[in-house]
């Protein structure tokens, strides 16, 4: 079980990721080494030249559930500009790294002397990456720099973050399917490889959720809240 609380400045990092151990993958796309020994998180994050705000914003998405009130979430008291960095180092974690490494233990693990089903199972995993490449990929060229025009004071009458919501969908969907396909369909006499890829994709699954759920509490009410103060600013 994770320790669910609102982080503060003054806790200690190295209880942070002895907490809540998926806090290292955070750490890992803020640009944050371990080796801190007992430093607080402000002084972390200080001496990694990452916003501490925008940290312990992301992290307490992360460890409240839905039913705690986040001051950071309501009042979008963090940096955008960092936010869009920590998405954009996930995007690659995910398509660079993750993604790949567990299409690799897939393939050591399934039994590819019944080709229709291995080759059934790899199809599947490769059309699902290429869903989430394109998922972000469309935030990568589209949205963010929508969104840094924005901070920059330039409207745009073609696009807003609305329309990024109504093509926000659940990427990890269809990880679930492929999940419930080799636990109930195949039969695999490589238990331990096999398992092992299946946790990964169980992992994978949760942080993808956690990623979406980062930009539904914080990236989106932030840009609406933008849009709306430059649109106050255009009518003065």
């Amino acid at each position: 079980m994770y320790a669910i609380g609102n982080y503060k400045e003054t806790d200690l990092m190295s209880d942070l990721i002895c907490d809540t151990y998926p806090m290292l993958l955070v750490m890992s796309r803020f640009g944050i080494a371990l080796g801190f020994g007992d430093k607080t998180i402000a002084e972390v994050c200080t001496d990694n030249k990452v916003d501490t705000k925008t940290f312990l914003a992301v992290v307490n998405v992360f460890t409240n559930d839905d039913g705690n009130k986040q001051k950071q979430t309501q009042e979008h008291d963090f940096s955008i500009h960092a936010l869009i960095v920590y998405l954009k180092k996930s995007h690659s974690y995910f398509l660079d790294f993750k993604l790949p490494s567990i299409r690799r233990k897939l393939i050591e693990a399934i039994d590819h002397s019944n080709n229709d089903i291995a080759l059934a199972i790899i199809r599947y995993y490769d059309e699902y990456v290429a869903e989430v490449r394109k998922h972000m990929m469309y935030e990568e060229e589209i949205v963010f720099p929508y969104v840094e025009s924005l901070l920059n004071e330039k409207e745009s009458d073609e696009y807003s973050i609305d329309i990024f919501c109504k093509k926000h969908d659940d990427v990890e969907a269809k990880l679930a399917e492929l999940k419930n396909i080799i636990i109930k369909y195949y039969p695999s006499k490589s238990t331990n490889e096999l398992n092992n890829a299946l946790f990964d994709i169980f992992s994978c699954a949760n942080d993808l959720a956690y990623h979406n759920r980062v930009e539904n509490k914080l990236f989106v009410p932030a840009i609406k809240e933008a849009e709306a103060e430059l649109n106050i600013k255009r009518k003065k």
